[in-house]
């Protein structure tokens, strides 16, 4: 049977850190730290909890907060090519930071990338995207696949 992300890393207490080491460039970054409120502590929590049901731990994020309605809660912020390209420079550092082996770092940095290229909001997201179908919805798969031991 397959196990998810969540538990190959040994549950919260990576995607906890995986947060803080994200936050810690967010937090000196001139293009994203104006997009973020004065505090992070919630926005930490909010992400940490999101990461960890999404790679398959505790529905914890939901039972807080909902659905996850990404681009619902990213939507009043201007998100374009270099706000996604800070984000995705300095999350994707923290997630090669984190000690996974090969296969789960490219699982985590493949949603990520998903993920970022789907948040954009500006005029040229609203173009022809790669990211999204015909009908201009995101292609974001909204449950990670499991692996098998034998993976």
């Amino acid at each position: 049977m397959g196990t998810t992300l969540y538990e190959r890393v040994g549950g919260d207490a990576w995607f906890v850190a995986l947060v803080e080491r994200f936050y810690a460039g967010v937090a000196t970054d001139p293009v994203l730290r104006p997009l973020y409120p004065e505090e992070l502590g919630e926005s930490r929590r909010h992400l940490a909890l999101f990461l960890a049901q999404y790679f398959g731990g505790p529905q914890r994020y939901q039972e807080l907060r909902g659905h996850p309605a990404l681009r619902m809660r990213h939507i009043r912020f201007s998100i374009g090519a270099p706000e996604q390209g800070a984000w995705l420079a300095h999350m994707s550092s923290a997630v090669r930071a984190g000690g996974l082996d090969e296969a789960d770092e490219a699982e985590v940095l493949a949603y990520f990338t998903s993920a970022a290229d789907m948040l954009r909001n500006d005029d040229a997201a609203r173009t022809a995207h790669p990211s999204r179908d015909s009908g201009g919805r995101p292609r974001l798969k909204l449950v990670p696949s499991e692996r098998s031991e034998d993976d």
